[in-house]
């Protein structure tokens, strides 16, 4: 499917689908088709469509859908149904308001906003491969949240960095949950099961270190990587209305809030997981300093580092 400026398709009922590109990087909006109406087997050949929309675009938005808790889980599930993945609940932060065992909920006033570049999940084993959220209450200004193509940031760089970073690995925790010691390990470069595409696989909220570099010598490079995403180049910016569902690829984006506003935002989504990245074959384990190897004494840079590879 070419990825036009505008695009009509065609519904299974004869309907328009208007697709519009958002920007160069990634991003569609999509209109004429009802989310809430696809979650049975009926619906295959809009999932399919959108399924495809996804792995054009990356990120996609589907306006004035204004979907209940049931609906909106439903969508979820028939979309997990066909990506091989299962729904879960944040498994460490608490709802704000609504009590639902697949929903992840974030308000604003109770302190819920993700204002780091961040991908979903990624201090998992396996983590978030598509995120599916309900802009349930937003600001009427500011609030926006963008999202980076993380195979063209990938791309971007020098041949050098790319020989570089293929075949490392990163260390990832849930430090900013309060779960320092809830760790994972993944491909700093990880390869797109489906398109083969790849993509930078770090990001500042998550991502920790460079397991085959020194401390010293990930930081920098660690440091770079993340702030090379959010080059505007790379990025989308989507301003909200009440009711529109974002679907997001997590295996090649990353996302943040901007926290430029006043008033109540409340968010609902849910996430499928189930896929484990994968990239290039691994370099060997670090050999840089002798503190990190299994049962040694460490020191404080590389502490938890050891205690993962002492624990996996």
């Amino acid at each position: 499917m070419s990825i036009d400026e505008r695009s009509e398709l065609e519904a299974a009922d004869g309907t328009s689908v208007m697709v519009t590109r958002l920007a160069p990087a990634l991003g569609a909006e999509v209109r004429g088709v009802r989310l809430a109406e696809i979650a049975d087997e009926t619906g295959d050949h809009e999932i399919t469509t959108i399924e495809q929309l996804l792995l054009d675009h990356m990120v996609l938005f589907f306006p004035d859908q204004h979907l209940s808790v049931d609906e909106h889980v439903a969508f979820g599930r028939r979309m997990a149904e066909r990506a091989d993945g299962e729904l879960e609940a944040h498994p460490n932060l608490k709802n704000a308001f609504t009590e639902h065992p697949e929903i992840f909920e974030l308000a604003a006033s109770k302190g819920g906003i993700a204002d780091e570049w961040h991908t979903d999940l990624t201090f998992q084993e396996s983590p978030s491969l598509m995120s599916i959220l309900n802009m349930v209450e937003c600001p009427d200004v500011g609030g926006d949240t963008m999202w980076a193509n993380l195979c063209l940031a990938y791309d971007g760089l020098s041949a050098p960095m790319r020989d570089l970073i293929d075949g490392l690995t990163a260390l990832h925790d849930a430090q900013a949950h309060g779960r320092p010691e809830k760790t994972a390990i993944h491909p700093v470069v990880r390869v797109h099961p489906l398109t083969g595409r790849k993509a930078l696989y770090v990001n500042e909220h998550f991502t920790r270190r460079i397991v085959e570099l020194s401390h010293h010598e990930s930081e920098p490079l660690l440091d770079m990587l993340t702030t090379w995403v959010s080059e505007e180049r790379h990025t989308v910016r989507y301003r909200w209305t009440k009711g529109t569902i974002a679907v997001w690829d997590n295996r090649c984006t990353q996302h943040h809030v901007l926290n430029d506003f006043v008033g109540e935002r409340i968010i609902q989504r849910v996430t499928i997981t189930g896929d484990h990245p994968a990239g290039d074959p691994e370099r060997s384990l670090p050999q840089w300093e002798p503190s990190v190897q299994r049962g040694a004494a460490t020191g404080r840079f590389d502490y938890q580092l050891a205690r993962h590879l002492r624990d996996h």
